[in-house]
């Protein structure tokens, strides 16, 4: 069977043409730049409706120059280990004459070129037909952050194929693994929930560099981290507040006591001075 074998799914069909040739134009020879952030999700264009017509059955292929990544005839599909379930081609829009691939959670791994044929089988001549090339670049997400002291830092993992969250202080040289899928995440100011890594209770000495790495120890992003201080006029105005939050009770009784000590102080200075004065 040319393509597809039930038992082993598809062959790998760059390797095994009997019958065929490879027919392009010029122009469908230049590859379409396509740009993403890793873990978002990539459109690889392919129109063939413009150089194929009333062909009996869809077999879209999809391949790099070192493997197949997807294939599908009719109701029949495969994908590469690496691709499983990241990959499609929507059947409903294959015979509209749209056989774009859908890329889903890219990964840094996956920038290269992609190229897409059409299988055609008519009159036992059976043959590929080039539609489209398209280079694919990934890009990580790159950010500075300033926050300031006692604030939190949320880190977006952004994929579930991060693995693990690396730091690195400002003036070091070493790296500190925070966070590890997998591992149970230290107890106390550092805490894990979905695709967000979330450090509480930010100090001076955490400004650094925080890296998110996938399994390749690829960096999925990268946050440069400056934690400031804050300002004398900034900690005596949150002092205000929190006297003004405070709630009546003996601390409150206190405060009262010592202010009204210090205006029989003051009457008394007052007093004293008049004496001396010869005024009373």
């Amino acid at each position: 069977m040319y393509g597809i074998v039930r038992e082993r799914h598809f062959i790998h069909l760059h390797w095994l043409w009997i019958v065929g040739y490879v027919a392009s134009s010029p122009l469908s020879s230049i590859p379409v730049p396509i740009s993403c952030h890793v873990g978002s999700q990539a459109i690889l264009p392919c129109k063939w409706k413009s150089q194929l017509d009333k062909i009996p059955v869809c077999h879209v292929q999809w391949q790099t120059p070192d493997e197949t990544v997807f294939e599908q005839m009719g109701a029949q599909r495969w994908q590469a280990t690496e691709f499983e379930g990241r990959v499609e081609v929507p059947e409903e829009k294959l015979w509209e004459g749209d056989c774009s691939l859908i890329l889903r959670d890219v990964q840094l791994g996956d920038v290269g070129l992609y190229e897409s044929f059409m299988v055609v089988d008519r009159a036992r001549n059976k043959r590929r037909v080039f539609i489209q090339s398209v280079q694919l670049s990934v890009d990580d997400y790159t950010s500075k952050e300033s926050l300031r002291v006692g604030e939190t830092l949320d880190l977006n993992l952004h994929t579930p194929q991060a693995m693990k969250v690396v730091f690195q202080g400002r003036n070091s040289t070493e790296l500190t693994v925070l966070w590890m899928r997998g591992e149970e995440v230290n107890r106390g100011r550092l805490e894990a929930k979905g695709l967000v890594v979330r450090l509480k209770g930010l100090r001076i000495d955490d400004g650094g560099t925080y890296n998110v790495l996938d399994s390749h120890g690829l960096s999925i992003s990268r946050v440069q981290l400056t934690v400031e201080a804050y300002q004398v006029g900034e900690t005596q105005t949150f002092h205000q507040i929190l006297v003004k939050q405070a709630p009546i009770g003996k601390t409150q009784h206190l405060k009262c006591s010592s202010f009204k000590m210090l205006i029989v102080q003051g009457k008394y200075t007052k007093l004293m001075i008049l004496q001396s004065d010869g005024q009373v």
